[in-house]
């Protein structure tokens, strides 16, 4: 699993311009699933999401937690973080999960953060996806289930 994590001032994702997911200060959550990933990968990178430290306490530094400052969550699917450009100028996507095995697992993360009482917003998997953010910091951590 890999997860491009920005924190935002406010983030919100549209699908034939329609929003359908917002949100104010938090977590957007870009996430690609490959075919090796499994519910356990999943909370894994939940859990490491939901504790990472990295908004400002009253020092400046960054050593709050989302829940900390009640911050929310966008989730959106990100096939494309499993895009190999090593050949040729066109992206392979051979490396992304398949699809419904992505989106169980895309749903399983959306769920798991709601369970954490966590304000949870999200994208429509599989759609063309408008995605609109303010990152705060900016701040952009890359998560790769492979190296965590």
């Amino acid at each position: 699993m890999r997860i491009v994590l920005q924190r935002v001032a406010h983030a919100s994702v549209k699908v034939e311009g329609e929003t359908i997911g917002a949100i104010q200060k938090g977590f957007l959550v870009l996430l690609g699933v490959s075919a090796t990933d499994t519910r356990e990968t999943a909370e894994k990178m939940v859990n490491k999401i939901a504790k990472l430290r990295i908004f400002e306490d009253e020092n400046g530094k960054t050593n709050l937690a989302l829940a900390d400052v009640g911050g929310e969550i966008l989730v959106v699917s990100q096939f494309t973080l499993y895009a190999d450009c090593r050949k040729g100028n066109r992206p392979s996507f051979t490396n992304a999960g398949a699809p419904a095995l992505a989106e169980e697992l895309y749903e399983y993360v959306v769920e798991l953060f709601q369970e954490k009482g966590i304000h949870t917003e999200h994208g429509e998997f599989g759609a063309d996806m408008k995605v609109e953010l303010l990152n705060d910091g900016p701040f952009t951590i890359l998560l790769d289930s492979d190296t965590m």
